[in-house]
């Protein structure tokens, strides 16, 4: 017996549909345990040239204040939580109170995370996790006609490059949105691109053997590139 169109063409999305929705319980489940391991391990950040630092900028965006915590693990980064809140790890913090990196340049970290919560990454990447594992299926689903052993693995290449573009695409928003809350708040983006200068250093040269397409954030050169070009691009205007 022939099955229906619209039932045949069910049968061949499903497994599609049931990577979309893999994708989106991963996701949030990922960020509800997220959220748990940042209330077991986070502290609300309190250093006075910070919080004046905080203040500038969140006068410059109308805010009354800008609520920041320490997550109190020694890697060197920063964190936009999915529910909007604002980390910079411990590690990263020590460095800063050891001298090697200044007031201004945790700012810059500060004002880059905040770039992430109002430019809606955290829901981007949701919509985005989702879709690349519907694309890794049906890459697998194709590629495994013609290349029996090796389709999956390049499947799970190919997804991993588009991963790692739409989030270095998300890391250049985050850094102009920094620039411009910087330069607004009489900060200047000059912290941001000394810290540039310093990342690879901070972080052991974490990622610095990659090909660039596999990196989830650019490398420092080319953010600055992007920064200077961004305030070239608003001087003219």
């Amino acid at each position: 017996m022939r099955l229906r169109p619209h039932i045949s063409l069910m049968l061949k999305l499903s497994p599609i549909l049931l990577a979309l929705l893999y994708g989106f319980v991963i996701y949030k489940f990922s960020a509800w345990n997220t959220a748990r391991t940042l209330d077991r391990q986070s502290t609300r950040l309190a250093d006075p040239e910070l919080e004046r630092l905080n203040r500038q900028m969140a006068e410059a965006l109308d805010l009354p204040r800008i609520k920041v915590h320490i997550y109190e693990i020694e890697p060197i980064n920063g964190l936009a939580a999915p529910d909007g809140r604002i980390f910079i790890t411990r590690g990263f913090f020590n460095r800063y109170k050891a001298g090697e990196v200044s007031a201004e340049e945790m700012a810059s970290v500060i004002a880059h995370e905040l770039g992430h919560v109002a430019l809606g990454h955290s829901r981007r990447r949701m919509i985005d996790f989702s879709g690349q594992n519907a694309i890794r299926v049906a890459l697998a689903t194709v590629l495994g006609r013609f290349i029996p052993f090796g389709g999956v693995w390049l499947a799970n290449i190919l997804t991993s490059m588009l991963a790692a573009r739409l989030s270095r695409q998300d890391e250049y928003e985050a850094d102009a949105y920094a620039s411009a809350l910087l330069t607004k708040a009489g900060i200047g983006t000059a912290p941001q691109k000394t810290l540039f200068l310093k990342l690879e250093k901070l972080t052991g040269g974490l990622g610095a053997g990659l090909p660039a397409w596999l990196l989830s954030h650019p490398k420092s050169k080319e953010r600055i590139a992007a920064i200077e070009a961004n305030e070239a691009k608003w001087a003219q205007g």
